[in-house]
């Protein structure tokens, strides 16, 4: 119950900040997007897929901020003797991008925390509670343009040694590639 307060508070945010964009020129905006990536390690986690909605306003026009979340899902896989759990991964974070130039190469990150949901243990075969969440940190290096961006990315929740199996670290990350649609916000 806790989770979806948090939730249904950060929808509220970023409604809040959708509703007071009031430019057309591309300072503020809505960014939605897909990503497909490989778990490292992959000692728990074998892959991932997710989508990305972010709200972003530029403060200058090679300097953004804004509020990030989405979901990711990441597949268990067997190893060591278990048979581990897929896991969700719903952020709530800051959004920073960095644009040179105003088409081209740009960088930034999202940092706040990612919530993990899903099978409540890391693995079927075990008792081990798997951990509700973490520190999330997800920078990203790509190429942008008026509509689109595509980039690679780490993506991590950090959880400590929370999860972790004799001979199996618990894990949450991925590298992988991705991209999103700009869709501009005001009159």
């Amino acid at each position: 119950m806790k989770m979806v307060k948090q939730v249904v508070l950060l929808s509220a945010m970023l409604m809040a900040g959708v509703l007071s964009a009031q430019h057309s020129k591309m300072n503020n905006m809505i960014k939605v997007g897909a990503n497909l990536g490989l778990a490292v390690p992959a000692d728990n986690l074998a892959a991932a897929a997710g989508v990305d909605v972010a709200y972003q306003n530029l403060i200058t026009p090679g300097f953004g901020l804004g509020v990030a979340t989405g979901y990711t899902h990441y597949f268990g896989q067997d190893n060591s003797g278990y048979r581990n759990n897929d896991v969700g991964v719903i952020p709530v974070a800051a959004l920073v991008r960095i644009y040179p130039k105003q088409t081209g190469f740009y960088f930034g990150t999202d940092i706040g925390y990612g919530f993990l949901v899903g099978n409540d243990k890391v693995a079927s075969n075990v008792t081990v509670d798997r951990p509700d969440g973490g520190f999330y940190l997800k920078p990203e290096i790509g190429y942008h343009n008026r509509d689109w961006n595509f980039f690679v990315q780490y993506q991590k929740v950090f959880v400590g040694d929370k999860g972790d199996l004799p001979n199996q670290n618990y894990n949450v990350g991925n590298i992988g590639v991705g991209f999103s649609y700009n869709i501009p916000l005001g009159k």
